[in-house]
């Protein structure tokens, strides 16, 4: 038992993510993103990849480097689009064809040469409200595994969940897992 233990410890502390390496960025300033989502029908915080649903999502992101309490990060500006398309699970999906933007922070928490695992924050406004959120404004929590192809490109999975914070009486949430591909320059 103490062999594992060590060996679980060992892994931890060689992988932790540490601000003297951004793993997002590398020596790079500036990073661009492009992510596609596939909508789950869910109001868990990190939902079960099941009830897929006629919900997409594209979402342009800008970003920078900075840091988390000593732990890498980046700091994003998103622009995003919601598309909706039929009925499905008792929801009129066409409903929620819906732009927003929001503010973001990503933060490595492990990190390999070539790979990272991340956990994001966000807050923004969505340009109408409706019954299923009840409120424009959204606050936003990510799951990220990142892969580094080179220098300046890399393909990222994440699960994106946006909710309301139960600051209106309808929160169901939206969530959606999905690709997308990231440029730094």
């Amino acid at each position: 038992m103490k062999k594992i233990a060590v060996s679980i410890l060992s892994v931890l502390f060689i992988t932790s993510a540490y601000a003297d390496t951004n793993p997002f960025m590398g020596e790079h300033k500036n990073q661009i993103a492009l992510h596609i989502g596939q909508g789950v029908n869910s109001g868990f915080l990190v939902p079960p990849p099941s009830q897929f649903v006629p919900f997409y999502m594209l979402h342009f992101q800008y970003s920078q480097p900075t840091t988390f309490f000593k732990l890498p990060a980046r700091q994003s500006i998103n622009i995003g689009q919601t598309l909706g398309f039929g009925q499905k699970y008792g929801w009129d999906w066409d409903k929620y064809t819906i732009p927003m933007i929001f503010l973001s922070e990503d933060i490595a928490l492990f990190h390999g040469e070539k790979w990272y695992f991340a956990t994001g924050i966000g807050a923004g406004l969505q340009a109408q409200q409706n019954e299923r959120l009840g409120a424009k404004l959204l606050f936003q929590f990510k799951l990220i595994g990142g892969y580094k192809i080179n220098d300046k490109w890399a393909v990222e999975l994440f699960m994106q969940h946006f909710s309301n914070a139960n600051t209106a009486t309808e929160n169901y949430s939206y969530a959606f897992y999905g690709l997308g591909i990231t440029y730094n320059f």
